[in-house]
Parts: C-alpha cells; sequence; structure tokens
C-alpha cells in the first residue's frame, strides 16, 4: 500500500492534515467521544464477522481494517492536540509489560 511510516511520522502526516483547517483539533472531550463513537463502530464490524449479528442486506460494507484505521487517526489526533508523542507512550507501556506484568502470562517456551 505504501511505505512503512514510525508513529511519529503518522503523527506528523494527521497534524499536516488537522493544520489546513481553521477548526483545528477538537478538544479532549469531542476527541473521546469520537473515540468511543469509532469504537462502537469498530464493535458492530467485529460483531459482524465474529459475532452472532449478521449485517442486513441494506448494510453498507465496512471492514474492521477501516475502522481500526479510524479509530488509530482519532487516537493520533487526540494525542496530537495533548502533545503526546506516541513513541513515549507507546515505550512507556511496554516497559510496563516487560517488567510489572513480565510474568503474568504463561509463556510459550515454558
Amino acid at each position: 500500500m505504501g511505505q512503512q511510516k514510525t508513529l511519529r511520522e503518522m503523527q506528523t502526516e494527521v497534524d499536516t492534515y488537522i493544520s489546513q483547517f481553521k477548526e483545528g483539533y477538537f478538544s479532549p472531550l469531542a476527541l473521546t467521544a469520537r473515540m468511543t463513537e469509532e469504537l462502537g463502530e469498530l464493535a458492530r464490524e467485529v460483531n459482524h464477522y465474529y459475532g452472532e449479528k449478521p449485517k442486513k442486506d441494506n448494510e453498507k460494507e465496512k471492514t474492521i481494517e477501516e475502522e481500526i484505521g479510524d479509530m488509530l487517526f482519532v487516537m493520533i489526533c487526540f494525542a496530537n492536540s495533548l502533545n503526546i508523542d506516541l513513541q513515549e507512550a507507546h515505550d512507556m507501556v511496554m516497559h510496563k509489560f516487560n517488567t510489572r506484568d513480565r510474568d503474568r502470562w504463561t509463556k510459550i517456551d515454558e
């Protein structure tokens, strides 16, 4: 589809896109509501593919991939609006999982 992008490159790309509009980023509360909305749409798609609720004949075909992309876009907007570097946030959480939670789950090689 395209070349691999880092989280920082994605944040820059989204910022360049949003910066062309006078409105700029939505407020943190509005972005939280947007994330909730997008999560609901993702949940609906997952339910259609893996759950007990098939799509209606007149429902538009969407994919889980598309809905995850929408969630990622809003998450990047949220991080950008609060000046959060997602690479740093990711590194912090991976450190937590690799230290505090390192023995929480059964390793494959055990």
